[in-house]
């Protein structure tokens, strides 16, 4: 049978992290079909229809699917379920908001973070923030399975040709709920899960002005600026920079640590990353042994010394 991925977009671009969960869509099978549910979302699905191994595009419009509700989406891919035999979404806060239901709706229990699939049914997930490497099995016969998108090299955006279906949704909005409003830090950085740098904030910067030392050189390398669980408690930053458990997981190609201890939920969500480079005042903090370069200093006399090598 196909395989489903439920894309993550905002109606103008594909997310990246969708490019992933294809990636870990074509380990289990061939036969891929994407469902895009947005309203004038028709430039994603022209672009998922090229994407590498996409056979079929499934486009559901509809106003009230702007920024669709749990409900309605669910509501959408239960009625398609019978189809497939595996249903995929990204392991972000577009997963994680409405697969958990569809797991219930489908009485299925869902995978979650998925990090390497070992067959079509049996696959490997992260459990203890990272510290052991779970593999699950499943019976069931329709596998609901949100994705790491670290754990996959994205396909590519070109080279394929899917046919794009139009689907009739207007039974299945929820007149339940509805899209309220949404405040999002706007940045001319990039996004943290699709940036190639970051450069990370903990506790230590002291305060939320002193982050601006990070902003510095993060223009200057183009990088994107993350924080710990620990700053955005404390205020400093706003919830959408923290990387951890319970933020946003991250492999970049270089990821710096500044001030940062190196706490287990902060370490689950980047110790994936390909160079990690630790400034700390603390020789003894566990970010120190994951780290492929570290300073032990004061940030506040590395941090400008940085900034003006730069």
């Amino acid at each position: 049978m196909a395989i489903l991925v439920i894309a993550e977009h905002n109606n103008q671009e594909l997310g990246a992290a969708t490019l992933s969960t294809i990636a870990a869509a074509l380990k289990i099978g061939n036969d891929i079909h994407v469902l895009v549910a947005g309203k004038s979302s028709q430039p994603v699905a022209e672009s998922v229809s090229v994407c590498e191994g996409v056979t079929k595009v499934l486009h559901a419009e509809h106003e009230a699917l702007e920024h669709a509700t749990a409900e309605s989406l669910t509501a959408i891919v239960v009625e398609l379920a019978s189809n497939y035999s595996h249903i995929l979404a990204a392991a972000s806060t577009f997963g994680k908001n409405f697969m958990p239901r569809i797991g219930a709706k489908l009485d299925v229990q869902p995978i979650s973070d998925i990090i390497s699939v070992e067959s079509e049914d049996t696959f490997k997930r992260p459990v203890y923030a990272g510290n052991a490497i779970a593999t699950v099995q499943s019976t069931d016969a329709i596998k609901v399975i949100t994705v790491r998108a670290t754990g996959f090299d994205a396909v590519a955006t070109s080279g394929g040709s899917a046919v794009v279906e139009s689907l009739t949704v207007d039974g299945h909005i929820s007149q339940k709920s509805k899209f309220a409003s949404q405040e999002l830090t706007k940045s001319e950085r990039p996004e943290l899960t699709a940036a190639k740098i970051i450069i990370s904030g903990g506790r230590g910067m002291g305060s939320g002005e002193n982050f601006h030392m990070l902003e510095e050189i993060a223009d200057k390398l183009g990088a994107a600026v993350g924080a710990s669980r620990a700053a955005v408690d404390a205020g400093f930053v706003p919830n959408d920079y923290q990387v951890g458990q319970t933020g946003k997981i991250v492999a970049p190609e270089l990821y710096i640590a500044v001030g940062i201890s190196g706490a287990i939920q902060h370490l689950a969500g980047m110790k994936d990353s390909k160079v990690i480079v630790a400034i700390n005042k603390d020789e003894e903090a566990p970010i120190f042994q994951v780290a492929d370069y570290g300073l032990v200093a004061d940030l506040f006399q590395a941090i400008p010394e940085l900034k003006d090598a730069l």
